[in-house]
């Protein structure tokens, strides 16, 4: 791990396999950190220059005054590409990282090879079901969220299956700094790219949407890839966090995009 100094924001990151290799950024959901993907982490760094990081508000990484922007999250991912000198890199994002990814496929398109978009949507409606979310955590911190947010990230069936794995996932939401929290989820209530991704510069993505994603339903995430016009769409069943629920089905599929 190591501190990387962006304007006023510290960032936490994590850089694994060969300097040579094409790099890949790994961008996590709210409220989790980049431990996340420390199951697909040891495939993945070996294939690519793998970057991970804790986004502004998230982890080990400052927690600036709030309410963020996308425009904010957006460009922490490109000041670390500077600050790593890379210039192009693929990207894979999960929820609110997939929304970062698509932030960076309109504003910094020249910075990107391919992109792994995951549970994630052009557009989080509800703006009055965010604020709700934002007093809540402002009021009474992440333990009351935790639970329920869990039980959306992860289906039923997985978590009896799989008790432990559960538990680390709501550990780390527990954890979750509650201001950063509460502003990363104003970035995401102020979302809208619906418009602005249809007239992005082509890349190549892959969106994966889990079947039974209560959080970022598969028909946004067919949206989101007719949208886009050199995209390819994946479901896998899983719910919102597929990349733990469905983790050799997650690691396949994005391998053989990015090849």
């Amino acid at each position: 791990m190591a501190s990387i100094k962006i304007g006023p924001v510290s960032l936490n990151v994590s850089v694994q396999g060969d300097a040579d290799a094409p790099p890949l950024i790994l961008a996590h959901p709210l409220g989790a950190r980049l431990e996340v993907w420390n199951a697909l982490a040891p495939a993945l760094a070996q294939k690519f220059r793998l970057i991970r990081f804790d986004a502004r508000g998230h982890g080990a990484s400052s927690v600036p005054a709030g309410p963020y922007t996308l425009a904010d999250l957006g460009g922490d991912v490109v000041a670390l590409m500077d600050g790593l000198e890379v210039t192009r890199a693929h990207f894979l994002g999960l929820s609110m990282g997939g929304v970062i990814g698509q932030w960076l496929m309109i504003f910094a398109p020249d910075r990107l090879n391919k992109l792994v978009l995951a549970n994630t949507a052009a557009h989080f409606p509800d703006p009055a079901g965010w604020n709700a979310r934002i007093r809540a955590v402002r009021a009474t911190g992440m333990a009351a969220l935790a639970p329920a947010i869990v039980t959306r990230w992860l289906s039923d069936d997985f978590r009896v299956a799989r008790p432990e794995a559960a538990d680390q996932i709501e550990d780390m939401l527990r954890e979750s700094d509650p201001r950063g929290y509460a502003a990363c989820c104003a970035a995401m209530r102020d979302a809208d790219l619906r418009d602005a991704i249809r007239s992005a510069p082509p890349r190549p993505a892959l969106v994966i949407v889990g079947n039974a994603d209560a959080s970022a339903p598969p028909e946004r995430g067919a949206a989101l890839a007719a949208s886009l016009p050199d995209a390819r769409l994946v479901t896998l069943k899983a719910a919102h966090l597929s990349c733990v629920e469905a983790e050799t089905a997650f690691l396949s599929a994005v391998m053989a995009f990015l090849g």
